[in-house]
């Protein structure tokens, strides 16, 4: 087939794609009444931002703690439901929220004209002060404003702090991060001269980063209030939320939430006995999800390969439009175009774990199908036309004699796409998916220690995908005593 008509088949798809009639699955019915009919809350947070929430052992059990944790226990026995946490990177909380993975944001969020634009804020339940850490070696060079002229500011990123940044240092170097420990590291190795932080998380990680100051700059716009963030055109969720956060406000709650959040943080015990349970949990996840991936993967790459090998044209030009588009696209964007658009798109809400199984699986088997043609390439020419002058048909040809031998060139490079898919599952977690990175990245929120979670995390990737490699080396040998 000429590389012209797959080309005019690949635009003529596009197209259809894009004029097709979908319809989003979001209606205008009132996210109130979608609560209440489902009898849960799902509440949508960062679990690395603490005393605002966090994970810790409890009991031998993982739960959530904190001061936004505590309002949305609150807030959902006041509505008479379940409280459900959803726990992914910041970033991704609003486009959760706007495709209806979730009811409503609680994690430490400030309105600002650019969000209100795309979702409704409930009244503020507190104010805080957005502070400036420095490295102590540095508290008599960076006391103001223009002491941080040229200097690299680190800030989470979509975050009020990174627009009081530009807004107020513009001289400054700002470098947006995803993730408070990943900017406090940072920090800590002078990649950065400074970080923004709301005052109650900075006095958090000043106090197990003896490094760590305050400085002595005051912002003109320091004050920060946070709300809780819901779908637009819901007036009787928000109607309800005010009223309780009300409630919250007369009562001064916020404060015992405040005191709790800060007995919680630091319980005694060593680090293994209080985060080793997150590294099992998440080594578990990693393998899970990594085989699901690689055995349907091959499922369906088998058949991509074959409808490749065909000669029949659709059913090639299907199957390389799949694999050139999954092959060209990075897996970050198919993960959150299948977490998110399942729902946006399809009126499905899949968990994060499903949603990231099926992005592994929709990948791998782009890559396998590729590893499963070329093994049947591999095989000479001459076997196929020797076994068709045997009288064997091409169904038989394949099963008796090309697959036999394909299998052994195939099953090497299946076992390094096994290793590679190990790693890449890592990818997985900015929706929530409860694997080795992910987990380790709650433990670096909770333990406000950036660097030794990673370092866990690397050990145990390089045992996973060396001995994973040993085991194949030594398949692998066993096969060519069989040639």
């Amino acid at each position: 087939m000429k590389i012209r008509n797959v080309m005019q088949i690949t635009l003529v798809f596009i197209v259809l794609l894009s004029v097709f009639p979908f319809s989003t699955a979001r209606s205008a019915t009132d996210q109130y009444d979608v609560i209440k009919k489902n009898g849960v809350l799902r509440v949508g947070l960062s679990a690395d931002y603490a005393p605002y929430e966090f994970e810790k052992t409890k009991n031998g059990k993982r739960v959530y703690a904190g001061i936004d944790i505590e309002l949305s226990k609150k807030l959902a026995k006041d509505l008479g439901v379940e409280l459900k946490i959803v726990n992914m990177q910041f970033d991704s909380l609003l486009g959760a929220l706007k495709t209806g993975k979730i009811d409503m944001i609680a994690s430490g969020m400030s309105p600002t004209p650019e969000r209100k634009k795309e979702v409704d804020f409930t009244d503020y339940y507190m104010h805080v002060q957005q502070r400036m850490i420095i490295q102590k070696k540095d508290k008599d060079k960076l006391k103001s404003i223009e002491d941080f002229t040229g200097k690299a500011i680190g800030v989470q990123k979509q975050t009020t702090q990174e627009e009081l940044a530009k807004k107020e240092i513009p001289e400054a170097e700002v470098q947006s991060l995803t993730r408070v420990p990943e900017i406090i590291m940072s920090l800590n190795t002078g990649k950065i001269d400074g970080v923004i932080l709301e005052g109650p998380v900075g006095e958090a990680y000043l106090s197990q980063n003896k490094t760590l100051t305050f400085s002595e700059l005051q912002f003109a716009d320091a004050e920060k209030g946070t709300a809780i963030a819901i779908p637009k055109n819901s007036p009787k969720l928000l109607s309800e939320l005010n009223k309780h956060i009300k409630e919250v406000n007369d009562k001064n709650l916020i404060q015992d939430y405040k005191d709790k959040a800060n007995q919680e943080m630091f319980d005694d015990g060593s680090f293994f006995s209080k985060y080793g349970t997150f590294f099992i949990q998440g080594i578990g996840g990693t393998i899970v999800i990594s085989l699901i991936g690689v055995l349907l993967g091959s499922l369906f790459g088998g058949i991509l390969a074959f409808m490749k090998l065909s000669k029949n044209i659709i059913a090639r030009t299907i199957s390389w439009i799949y694999i050139e588009f999954i092959r060209g696209t990075p897996l970050l964007v198919q993960v959150f175009l299948v977490y998110f658009g399942t729902t946006a798109v399809l009126g499905i809400d899949l968990s994060a774990f499903i949603c990231g199984a099926i992005a592994l699986v929709i990948n791998c088997a782009a890559y396998i199908a590729e590893i499963i043609r070329a093994g049947i390439k591999a095989v000479d020419k001459g076997q196929m036309e020797a076994a068709r002058s045997l009288g064997l048909s091409h169904s038989q040809a394949m099963n008796k004699v090309i697959m036999p031998q394909a299998i052994k060139k195939i099953l090497p490079a299946l076992g390094n796409e096994f290793i590679t898919v190990i790693k890449e599952s890592s990818i997985v977690s900015v929706i929530g998916v409860s694997e080795l990175m992910f987990n380790a990245q709650v433990v670096q929120g909770a333990s406000f220690d950036p660097f030794t979670p990673l370092l866990i995390a690397a050990v145990v990737y390089f045992i996973l995908t060396f001995g994973l490699s040993r085991v194949m080396n030594v398949f692998e040998r066993r096969m060519s005593v069989s040639d």
